[in-house]
């Protein structure tokens, strides 16, 4: 009986004292993995829609998220005011263009 007192005592599990860091690596392989397939791409694009927004002017032709193409009349810090036919002008938020149209697109 005392063997076994002495035993459980030692630790039983033979994890030294590098067994701390061990245990987290592979929560930090996890996270590094998921910072370079998913934040850091989103991160990116987010970037990259936020330069498109500041750099609208009138005379763009721009294309919202839901689809309207126009003609960006009137420019305001969150809205924009586009011209999608001949004398029909919809406002709509800035945050809500997709981009830019193409010379194609026109």
């Amino acid at each position: 009986m005392n063997s076994l007192a002495y035993a459980l005592g030692q630790g039983g599990g033979g994890e030294g004292a590098g067994g701390g860091f061990g245990a987290f690596l592979p929560l930090i392989l996890m996270f590094a993995i998921f910072y370079f397939l998913l934040i850091r791409p989103q991160q990116k694009k987010a970037k990259a829609h936020k330069q498109l927004l500041s750099a609208i002017k009138k005379g763009d032709r721009v294309v919202s998220s839901g689809g309207l193409h126009g003609l960006v009349t009137g420019l305001t810090d969150d809205v924009v005011t586009m011209e999608i036919a001949p004398k029909v002008r919809v406002k709509i938020a800035r945050g809500s263009i997709s981009g830019v149209a193409t010379k194609a697109q026109q």
